[in-house]
């Protein structure tokens, strides 16, 4: 059921799609879903986490390969062109977190969730940031700031344009600076 509201979700988005055509896709009663999801709001949630952790699987096997903190940098750009790069049923449309905060009313706990993913991103940045500039914390916070500021844009742009190409000029962006260093 998770599987069919994000497909649905992120094709759709959250509030052009309703419970029917949740279940109607996932092949179940609408009992089925209330037995798991007490509201819609409930299933968003669910979605928002499975997203999230979606991307950190990815970016723990691309740390894997990476080597010292600009690899760990780098692994970060590269996660998120690994998650461009998934078959989409209607093609690349942005990334699917921001998206649904996009549709979600101030204050919804939605909101804060993909708030959090954007802030533990930033920090797995300014950790890796930090080996690479020792002892200059407040340089490395600065430097991470900037390297989420190009992933987001260059995510805005991917999503836009329906294509992982902005990542992999945001990456290449970003290896420069960490270069200049």
């Amino acid at each position: 059921m998770l599987a069919a509201a994000a497909r649905r979700f992120y094709a759709d988005g959250v509030a052009a799609t309703g419970i029917d055509t949740i279940t109607a896709e996932a092949g179940v009663a609408k009992m089925s879903l209330y037995n798991n999801f007490s509201a819609k709001a409930d299933l968003v949630m669910a979605y928002l986490d499975a997203r999230h952790e979606e991307w950190l699987s990815l970016y723990w096997r691309r740390l894997e390969e990476a080597e010292g903190g600009r690899g760990g940098v780098l692994a970060v750009f590269d996660a998120y062109a690994d998650h461009a790069a998934f078959a989409y049923e209607h093609g690349f449309r942005g990334w699917g977190l921001l998206n649904a905060a996009a549709e979600l009313p101030a204050g919804d706990e939605g909101r804060a969730s993909v708030r959090r993913h954007k802030e533990e991103v930033e920090d797995l940045l300014a950790g890796h940031l930090e080996g690479l500039l020792p002892g200059r914390p407040e340089e490395a916070r600065a430097a991470a700031e900037h390297q989420s500021f190009l992933l987001e844009g260059a995510m805005a742009r991917a999503g836009l344009e329906g294509a992982g190409t902005r990542l992999e000029h945001a990456r290449a962006m970003a290896a420069d600076l960490l270069d200049r260093l």
